[in-house]
Parts: C-alpha cells; structure tokens; sequence
C-alpha cells in the first residue's frame, strides 16, 4: 500500500535518521551514540505518495524488511530495537566501551 511521502520522512526523522542535501531527499542514519552511519535511504523531491516498489527498495537500503520498515515508521520498532536489527545484519558498529 503506498504510504504518503511526509509520514514517511517523518518516522525516519525519529528514528535516528538526519537529512541531508542532495537531488532527492537523502535520510543517513545517525546511531545513538550519535556517529554518522553507512544507512541511508532516499526520497524524491515533490513526490507525494511513495509506491510499494519504491517502499521495498528504501526497506531494502535501511536493512529491514518491508514489513518492519513498516513497524519503524508507524513507531512500533523503535530506534533502539532498529539499532539492534541493524547491527546484528553487521550494517552497523557499535561503539566500543
């Protein structure tokens, strides 16, 4: 189902992902430490609804399923259990103590 595209940005915007400028809409992922991640998805400039297709790609670009890409911008996987996800696909490192 298409998801609209400033709902979108929006549950990436709280989940740890920052803005960054570009031709579209680029999302990096900031862990809770803080330090600028390898993750990134993207959206396009003046878009208002994304399709499925594209949904499945940036789900793909963040390291989930499309399933829990879901669960992260509806807010049920928070960004503690993403962060979790994520380093445990090894597309992360957590800082050591």
């Amino acid at each position: 189902m298409p998801r609209k595209q400033n709902e979108v940005e929006k549950g990436l915007k709280t989940k740890g992902f920052k803005p960054r400028d570009g031709d579209h809409n680029y999302f990096n992922y900031y862990s809770t430490a803080g330090k600028k991640t390898a993750v990134f998805t993207k959206t396009s400039h003046g878009a208002r609804e994304i399709d499925d297709n594209l949904l499945g790609q940036m789900a793909k670009q963040c390291k989930l399923s499309r399933a829990d890409f879901d669960l992260l911008i509806d807010c049920p996987l928070d960004r503690k259990a993403y962060e979790i996800k994520v380093v445990e696909k090894k597309a992360i490192e957590l800082p050591s103590d």
